[in-house]
């Protein structure tokens, strides 16, 4: 019990300090990214997509995580989607960078604030809110669908939160009525296994193996504000049954 409680505090102990030296050369080189691409990509498709370059080395530094994506392939990654998932923990944030083209994260406000890695967001087009701040909240919408626009999907967790308890919680309406009012297909994500990875408040890293799951994506066309409540619940009841069957093949592994 003691030697492998000495394993995790190790191994977390490297994980830790290997976040810092990827972030201190990533930050760097991502100003340049920034320069030279962003006058002819507004969108900033290209330092977005190298800003979650840095999240999937952090995995591969990362002895006790095994991270793996299935399901639906994105045939043109300039097509916008509004994607949604469900969320476990921070680590979904490491996960999901995984997928083979941008997406822009819809992020709670006190990430950004984080010195080098809110840096780090901002230059990646990533988007911050307040919670519980209306005004905040409205900014942040306008700022998905000013992404959207430009060609580049958008990532919200429609639980607004990480479940305390391992279950699916209520989505909110936001990413919905963005999706019907910018006529943006749905794409869903089924998240699971990455509870395992850090408990929320503590910085012993776990051992993980977890999956993120895209569901084919859902058409908005001719759908109305008044069809939200109906396509919340349809994507939710879809990633909690997709999500029930990973949970299930991770179980057997």
């Amino acid at each position: 019990m003691y030697e492998a409680l000495m394993l995790k505090r190790l191994v977390s102990l490297w994980v830790w300090i290997s976040a810092a030296l990827v972030v201190l050369v990533w930050v760097p080189w991502l100003a340049l990214v920034y320069a030279a691409t962003v006058p002819s990509d507004p969108g900033r498709y290209a330092v977005g997509r190298w800003f979650r370059r840095a999240a999937v080395t952090l995995t591969r530094l990362n002895p006790f995580w095994k991270f793996r994506t299935t399901g639906f392939l994105v045939p043109d990654p300039r097509r916008p989607y509004v994607a949604v998932a469900n969320h476990e923990s921070i680590a979904d944030i490491f996960l999901l960078s995984h997928l083979p083209w941008e997406m822009k994260w819809l992020s709670k406000e006190a990430i950004f604030k984080i010195p080098l890695m809110g840096w780090m967001m901002r230059m990646a087009g990533d988007i911050a809110v307040r919670r519980g701040d209306v005004k905040s909240r409205m900014q942040a919408l306008d700022a998905c669908r000013d992404r959207l626009g430009k060609r580049v999907s958008v990532m919200i967790m429609p639980e607004g939160t990480r479940s305390s308890t391992g279950e699916i919680q209520k989505f909110h309406d936001g990413a919905f009525r963005l999706a019907i009012e910018t006529g943006s297909p749905i794409l869903p994500i089924a998240v699971a296994g990455t509870r395992a990875c850090i408990t929320k408040g503590s910085w012993i890293v776990g051992r993980a193996n977890a999956i993120a799951h895209v569901l084919p994506p859902i058409d908005t066309a001719g759908l109305t504000v008044d069809d939200v409540p109906a396509l919340r619940d349809r994507v939710r009841e879809l990633i909690i049954e997709a999500r029930a069957g990973l949970l299930r093949e991770l179980q057997s592994a």
